[in-house]
């Protein structure tokens, strides 16, 4: 499969365009290519975009170098953070992209691979590359292929009365999973949170974010409305930092070390600032058999998302937590450049 081949490293063949060698994990000794596939946010760092381009980060772009780009170019050219410790880049040119669906797929298989959106094209000495098309990616995001998998009682610190349900799909390797707080009621929509994978802060404590405390308070919030007849649903989504990876979210923080809001850190990366997988919590909801819903967001754009694929959002049920001195601008910068509402 094509993930597996970028995460080992090796090529991938994109039908209709070229043979793509990644730059963060290709293992191919002595290949070089005369160009490069790079994000349209990495190549307006290096003044290639144009304005089309800049206006979606994660787009790509086709440059070309004096000399070929070796592996480990394209490694220190493809990561952001690595910036101050090699300045000296270029001089580069953009380049017509003939191909720009097949491209386009490519950078949406490295963010789903969790590495750098950027590649070597038709490389020499690149190895025997994986044949992936366009169609393949709209197969692998087919939510309908979503089945539950295993279900079982899970009494938890927040309430005795929980059920853990897995759901898994042949061609993803992610596993979500949904708790269910107290007894279904029919009269009563439950509440319902999506809450996305955040290892450092749901299990590490961090405070550069608030998804631990919004992860138990959602918990708290649902075990308190099953004592009044109602009930919740946690739907934990394995999308680790907004679906760029654990590592991608970690070469953000760098760069959020260096001055650069969450934002920014993201498109500066070549990623989108939003690349969760909506559709794949309504076909959750809907294997649970839950139609109308109270959700625990401050997200406007969630509860678009949503009912875009289907789900009836009857309330949005504000989610607000203090703030601490390491996650203020995080927090601010959700308000004043995603829209959550925080009252």
């Amino acid at each position: 499969m094509a993930l597996d081949a970028l995460r080992h490293g090796w090529p991938i063949a994109v039908e209709g365009g070229a043979m793509l060698l990644p730059a963060e994990t290709g293992f191919a000794p002595g290949a070089t290519s005369a160009t490069m596939l790079i994000s349209a946010a990495r190549a307006g760092t290096l003044k290639l975009a144009n304005q089309r381009e800049a206006a979606e980060p994660h787009a790509p772009v086709l440059i070309r170098a004096a000399e070929p780009f070796d592996l480990a170019q394209a490694r220190a050219l493809a990561d952001p953070a690595l910036d101050l410790r090699y300045p000296m880049k270029g001089p580069f040119r953009a380049e017509h992209l003939g191909w720009s669906e097949a491209a386009a797929a490519a950078m949406d298989l490295a963010r789903l691979a969790g590495i750098l959106p950027a590649f070597l094209v038709d490389p020499g000495n690149g190895g025997e590359a994986q044949g992936v098309s366009a169609q393949d990616l709209s197969v692998w995001q087919d939510t309908s292929a979503l089945s539950v998998a295993a279900r079982a009682r899970l009494p938890v610190a927040a309430a005795d009365d929980a059920e853990i349900v897995a759901f898994r799909s042949a061609d993803d390797l992610r596993e979500h999973v949904a708790l269910v707080i107290g007894q279904r009621s029919g009269d009563r929509a439950p509440l319902v949170r999506l809450h996305s994978e955040c290892l450092t802060g749901d299990i590490l404590g961090s405070l550069k974010c608030d998804c631990g405390p919004q992860l138990d308070a959602a918990l708290a919030a649902m075990a308190e409305e099953a004592t009044k007849g109602g009930w919740g649903v946690l739907l934990y989504l394995r999308q680790e930092g907004r679906g760029i990876g654990l590592i991608n979210k970690l070469r953000a923080y760098q760069l959020q070390d260096q001055g650069f809001d969450t934002i920014d850190a993201n498109n500066r990366l070549g990623l989108p600032t939003e690349a969760r997988d909506f559709p794949v919590a309504a076909r959750m909801l809907d294997l649970l058999g839950v139609g109308a819903i109270r959700l625990m967001t401050n997200n406007p754009a969630k509860v678009a998302a949503l009912e875009a694929a289907g789900v009836t959002v009857s309330e949005r049920v504000p989610h607000q937590l203090p703030a601490n001195p390491h996650n203020v601008r995080y927090l601010a910068t959700k308000r004043d450049r995603s829209g959550h509402l925080f009252k």
